[in-house]
């Protein structure tokens, strides 16, 4: 069998049958975490699950769960209450999770923060362009300036 972390998409059965809880550590308004392990890798991944309420279904409950990968110096910080692992904040590598086909994929959450700051970089190049034309200045040394500037910016 195959590592989880080799896979691109994983049939939520074949996880469900892989994997055994090793630690519950929290059960608390439709949040869930616990520490598992793949029983036939020997690979521990932190668990967290949330119950959504669909209220356009009817009040239909969903379950949603995220796997991600974890090191023995983390398991043992999760096992004796020594590590945070709230999600997201806590969430910052990739790890699987569910979808309505039932199927786990990989889920990076660093593309979300570089896209965020990608944002971010270009809204102040927008401002400093809109400051540009607003100045009416277009010499060659304002140029260069803009120029510069947009540089920094981009950094």
């Amino acid at each position: 069998m195959n590592s989880f972390q080799d896979e691109v998409k994983i049939d939520a059965s074949q996880l469900e049958e892989r994997v055994q809880i090793v630690k519950e550590l929290l059960d608390v308004n439709h949040e869930y975490y616990s520490v598992v392990k793949d029983s036939f890798t020997g690979e521990h991944y932190l668990h967290y699950a949330y119950m959504h309420l669909n209220v356009v279904e009817a009040g239909s409950e969903e379950q949603f769960h995220h796997l991600m990968p974890i090191n023995e110096e983390d398991v043992m910080g999760l096992l004796f209450g020594e590590q945070p692992y709230s999600y997201p904040k806590y969430w910052t590598r990739s790890f699987l999770r569910n979808g309505p086909s039932g199927y786990y994929v990989w889920f990076d959450p660093t593309f979300e923060a570089e896209q965020d700051k990608n944002e971010q970089i270009g809204e102040g190049i927008i401002t400093k362009l809109r400051e540009f034309k607003q100045s009416g200045s277009m010499n060659e040394d304002a140029v260069r300036r803009l120029l510069d500037e947009l540089d920094k910016a981009g950094q």
